[in-house]
């Protein structure tokens, strides 16, 4: 561990033990720089993840005073799922419009909202940069950048890649409208209808969508709420099954907010490469993690091409621009292809404007201050969950993302409470919207993508009461 990140663990300790008790005032900066001998900067991060974490928060002021922190959280959900192991059709998009049509009005409080809070990102400075940037935009660029997509955008992507270990070519890079469009030509690239395709289990309900537009069937495999897929059960899929594709999501899953360790990554790679089954990547929420580094994709263990890893800037800087890309690996010919006789290429003022954003430095210091924000709000849904839900619901504890998977009490149904909390102005994301088969019948994906406040806090008041009054009936 980093020297800050020893210092911010002896303090949890010292509150998780009871030395330091909710209410306690902290030693100031300067006080503790002292005492424990290290730099201010080093109890600055200490603190700065110590509130990231919950354990302490800080009064305008005043300093930094113990919170609750873990101690009243409710139990973690810690039990894999188990679908049936079999090749089923799919017909989710009924289920899945009627939730989604719920959470576009605004007066609604967006605990079932797929997005992140739109005022969590820096669109003031990308609307000055895209003033800068268009005017001087080369008018070949209309034709330059069609297919692949920017040059500059794509040198700054496979920089990033570097960054975290990874060498990927400029050429390797294909640009599109958005993660959506990039899985959707990989899949689109290895697949024909009829054939069948791997998804998780709860599966994120686009991923179940462009199966069934696309007259695929889905296999749902066991998974893990803190690690994901087993892959002793997609081992037995891949042999059974010999479907053409998986589509999984290794960091933060949505709807579950499931990391695979990196050996796990590994393996899963090692796997899909023996059976030469490609592995569509949907690795939207990486840059949204809450630990000391970025989690590494399943693509970092490819040798061979058998992984099409795609992502976006949509959750983490420009949500609306929508500008993704994939690396589509030994399939690189087939998705460029696809995607010329399909959109063409994605908004060329809005590829331009990215480029100049990243070239110009600060997207680190961005995605540092969102991540924080994330997480203080994690913890703040965690702690109401636990104020209001009754004490047999069970809750996801991601390290990153924006969503929590809420196990409800066995006999409540997710889709009643949908409805009763749409008529107070709340919209939650039901269980069986994530599954082919309608399964999580008792399940909520909620969204603490967006500010923490009063009106945040009665909604969940509000779905804790409809939660007991279900479980409870009179």
């Amino acid at each position: 561990m980093k020297r800050y990140e020893a210092l911010a663990e002896a303090i949890a300790e010292s509150i998780r033990s009871g030395v330091l008790r909710p209410g306690d005032r902290m030693p100031s900066v300067r006080q503790a720089s002292i005492s424990r001998e290290v730099s201010p900067s080093t109890v600055f991060q200490a603190y700065y993840l110590l509130e990231a974490r919950g354990l302490i928060r800080a009064r305008d002021r005043s300093g930094y005073y113990v919170t609750a922190g873990s101690q009243a959280l409710l139990p973690e959900a810690q039990q894999a799922s188990l679908p049936e192991p079999e090749s089923a059709p799919v017909a989710v998009s009924e289920r899945v419009f009627e939730v989604l049509e719920s959470t576009a009005e605004r007066d609604v409080v967006p605990l079932g909202s797929a997005f992140p809070s739109p005022h969590l990102f820096p669109l003031q400075r990308l609307a000055r940069v895209m003033a800068a940037t268009v005017p001087r935009l080369d008018p070949w660029s209309s034709v330059d950048d069609l297919g692949p997509g920017n040059a500059r955008l794509r040198r700054q992507i496979a920089l990033r890649y570097l960054t975290d270990g990874l060498h990927v070519r400029t050429e390797d890079i294909v640009v599109t409208n958005g993660a959506l469009e990039a899985l959707n030509l990989c899949l689109g690239a290895v697949t024909r209808p009829g054939d069948a395709v791997v998804v998780e289990s709860p599966a994120f309900y686009a991923a179940l969508q462009a199966l069934e537009r696309n007259g695929l069937h889905a296999i749902e495999v066991p998974t893990h709420p803190r690690e994901g897929v087993d892959l002793a059960a997609l081992a037995q899929v891949l042999e059974r099954h010999r479907p053409k594709a998986c589509w999984l999501m290794t960091n933060f899953q949505n709807p579950l907010g499931s990391l695979m360790p990196d050996a796990k990554k590994r393996d899963l790679v090692a796997l899909v490469t023996r059976h030469q089954v490609p592995l569509i990547e949907d690795d939207v929420y990486g840059e949204l993690y809450f630990g000391a580094r970025r989690p590494v994709p399943a693509k970092a263990y490819d040798s061979e091409g058998w992984v099409m890893h795609c992502a976006s800037f949509s959750k983490c800087l420009a949500p609306g621009y929508r500008i993704g890309w994939t690396v589509p690996g030994r399939f690189g010919r087939a998705v460029t292809r696809l995607k010329l006789s399909t959109s063409l290429g994605a908004s060329i003022p809005a590829q331009a404007t990215l480029a100049a954003y990243l070239e110009k430095g600060g997207y680190d210091k961005h995605l540092r201050q969102l991540r924080h924000a994330l997480s203080v709000q994690q913890n703040a849904m965690l702690q109401s969950v636990a104020r209001h839900f009754p004490e047999d619901t069970r809750t996801t504890r991601p390290d990153g993302g924006y969503f929590l998977w809420v196990e409800l009490p066995p006999h409540v149904r997710a889709l009643d409470i949908h409805r009763y909390a749409l008529s107070h102005g709340i919209s939650v994301a039901p269980g069986p919207i994530f599954s082919a088969r309608g399964d999580y019948g008792h399940c909520l994906r909620l969204n603490y993508g967006h500010a923490w406040d009063a009106r945040s806090e009665a909604a969940m008041a509000t779905l804790g009461r409809l939660v007991r009054a279900f479980r409870d009936p009179a």
